[in-house]
């Protein structure tokens, strides 16, 4: 009997061994492809990874997480990927409308009437879906935001607090632009939608992400704020050119945003389970966990404004196309229609992410560089790995 019974487990484990090799052998490897990209567009580091049909087919790093140094990234070292965070929230706020603790038209008046004496009308009677879509009348950062954001950031409390403490202080401003009449970028938005999320729920935002959306889809690797903890170099450092040289940027105030703005782009995770979060948006509800119902997923993915062609935007922000609830449309000549893009960067990191529902295809990168030559690079590649992949499937 006790023969029989090793038998029958070195069979097991042999065949656990033959379907994990197998499931290795069937993620291509993208090391090599992405290893000319390091030096052709002067990144220390980048990442990407391919899902289609719900699987992960094709992941890969390259470089190393500090300029200077020989510690390789590794494939599951965490990225930061900037406004691409923005998706998270949107996707709390259809949570709290099918839970009937918010709807799309809810006012920012409506969730704080307490400032309703002090705020401009004009900001009050902004909805939730007006700050999603970016078409709120709220103007895209500059230095009064800036401003505003240091002081917020200065105010005793929780990260909560300092967030109501921002949308109490700027619904007093007159705003840029009619609500809903035009698109323009506006992180201060996010946050203040973050803020009414918060109101609504009774948690804040932070620890809404993590258990309600991290969690539930076993992002281990998923955090928020810098991808670093302070003092190591236990993930990719964000970089940017300083006096013509790339510069490294440590774990601390100038390695990140400040945290109050996470609403609108503080995630990090590692390029696996970037692709797995895009995984689970190109199925548009159709595998688990079902956070939403499906089409509550894909009113999220809906365009709703146009956004103007802007050839030199920033990089991490639309060029252009159109806008949903968290993510953008845009059309490019590689793919035989538009496909829901975003972009993210703190100017020290970079990540886009691709879905083309159609196709259930998504594909993620990221580097620890921000600028110009760093997004050309990204898209350079996604162009490939669309062509290579995309027509493919795994069923």
């Amino acid at each position: 009997m006790e023969r029989c019974i090793r038998f029958i487990c070195s069979i097991f484990f042999a065949l656990n061994v033959i379907f994990y090799a197998q499931s290795a052998f069937s993620q291509q490897s993208l090391n090599n492809m992405l290893t000319p990209y390091l030096s052709e567009y002067g990144l220390p580091g980048i990442a990407a990874a391919v899902v289609k049909d719900g699987k992960i087919v094709a992941a890969g790093v390259a470089g190393v997480r500090r300029e200077g140094t020989n510690i390789q990234i590794t494939i599951n070292d965490r990225f930061h990927i900037g406004s691409d965070t923005k998706a998270f929230t949107a996707l709390l706020a259809a949570m709290l409308v099918e839970e009937g603790k918010l709807t799309w038209k809810t006012t920012i008046s409506e969730v704080f009437p307490e400032l309703s004496k002090e705020m401009n009308p004009d900001a009050g009677a902004i909805t939730i879906e007006q700050l999603l879509s970016h078409s709120s009348g709220i103007p895209t950062d500059n230095e009064e935001i800036f401003t505003i954001y240091r002081k917020a950031m200065a105010q005793e409390g929780n990260l909560d607090e300092m967030r109501y403490w921002l949308t109490k202080e700027w619904i007093k401003r007159p705003l840029a632009f009619p609500s809903g009449s035009r698109f323009e970028y506006s992180n201060l938005g996010y946050t203040i939608a973050g803020a009414m999320i918060e109101r609504r729920s009774g948690k804040t935002w932070d620890e809404l992400i993590v258990e309600r959306i991290l969690m539930p889809l076993k992002l281990k690797t998923a955090g928020i704020g810098n991808q670093a903890s302070p003092g190591k170099i236990d993930a990719p450092l964000g970089h940017s050119i300083v006096d013509g040289k790339r510069k490294a940027f440590l774990s601390g105030p100038n390695g990140d945003g400040p945290l109050l703005l996470g609403p609108a782009g503080m995630a990090h995770m590692s390029i696996l389970d970037f692709a797995r979060w895009a995984s689970w948006n190109a199925g548009e509800g159709r595998r688990k966990p079902y956070l939403v119902k499906p089409e509550m997923l894909k009113k999220l993915h809906e365009p709703i404004i146009t956004m103007p062609p802007k050839p030199n935007a920033p990089p991490g922000t639309p060029p252009g196309g159109r806008y949903g609830l968290g993510w953008g449309e845009l059309s490019v000549d590689w793919a035989p229609y538009p496909l829901l893009y975003h972009g993210g960067s703190n100017g020290m990191n970079l990540a886009h992410i691709w879905i083309d529902t159609r196709k259930d295809y998504a594909m993620v990168l990221a580097t620890n560089m921000g600028g110009q030559k760093a997004d050309e690079a990204l898209r350079s590649i996604a162009r490939i790995l669309y062509t290579r992949y995309a027509k493919k499937t795994t069923k």
